[in-house]
């Protein structure tokens, strides 16, 4: 069986498009669309720590409800945080959430959601994927309901433990049972790439390099 840090180094050189195909040919549902990378051109690949969060108007949650802290302590060096908050426009993740996550390891942040401080963000660099940029503060309005537990965005299943790589292209789901598996097909699909433009330097054409290579 491959341990986790294998896993994660080798999918740190794959890019998601090349992971979604993999997943399409095993008819694997994984590919999460619309969560945007908040600071162009970072990448996140690890384990997920799975948050569930409930949304309602300001005041409806007592503020110790809002429980970043502990989202941040669930997590360990090189885990990526993943947050189902129903998509709504409210911020459950700022600029000093980002820099404690940072100091201490934590690979990435994926909300269904919102996040703020936009400025902050592109100084700290911290991976994250979000589908709203809003000022809007999460404190009385947002509760987390649960920690470690399954999830799903967009309708794809996301266990604890599953790996989750997110790049400028979009966002993979992986099931860790799967992983080994998916790895290795996509190191493939790598090569074939690669042979291709090689192929294509020496003449051959792009439709017949797309006749001779299936996933390129």
């Amino acid at each position: 069986m491959t341990d986790i840090a294998s896993l994660v180094a080798g999918f740190r050189d794959i890019a998601t498009p090349t992971i979604a195909n993999a997943l399409d040919e095993l008819d694997l549902n994984g590919v999460i669309t619309g969560l945007n990378a908040v600071v162009p051109g970072t990448k996140a690949v690890g384990p997920a720590v799975t948050v569930r969060q409930q949304t309602g108007a300001k005041g409806t949650f007592p503020v110790e409800d809002f429980k970043v802290g502990h989202m941040i302590e669930a997590a360990g060096a090189g885990d990526v945080i993943v947050v189902d908050n129903g998509g709504n426009p409210v911020s459950t993740w700022g600029g000093m959430a980002s820099y404690a996550a940072k100091i201490q390891g934590i690979e990435g942040l994926l909300v269904e959601g919102g996040v703020r401080d936009w400025e902050e963000q592109q100084e700290f660099r911290f991976p994250i994927f979000a589908r709203h940029m809003v000022p809007t503060p999460g404190k009385t309005r947002l509760k987390v309901e649960a920690i470690g537990e399954p999830i799903t965005i967009e309708g794809v299943l996301i266990r604890p433990g599953d790996l989750i790589v997110a790049d400028g292209s979009g966002i993979c789901v992986i099931p860790i049972d799967r992983a080994a598996e998916i790895l290795e097909m996509t190191r493939r699909y790598a090569d074939d790439d690669a042979q291709a433009m090689k192929e294509m330097d020496n003449g051959l054409t792009f439709r017949e390099a797309l006749a001779k290579f299936a996933k390129i």
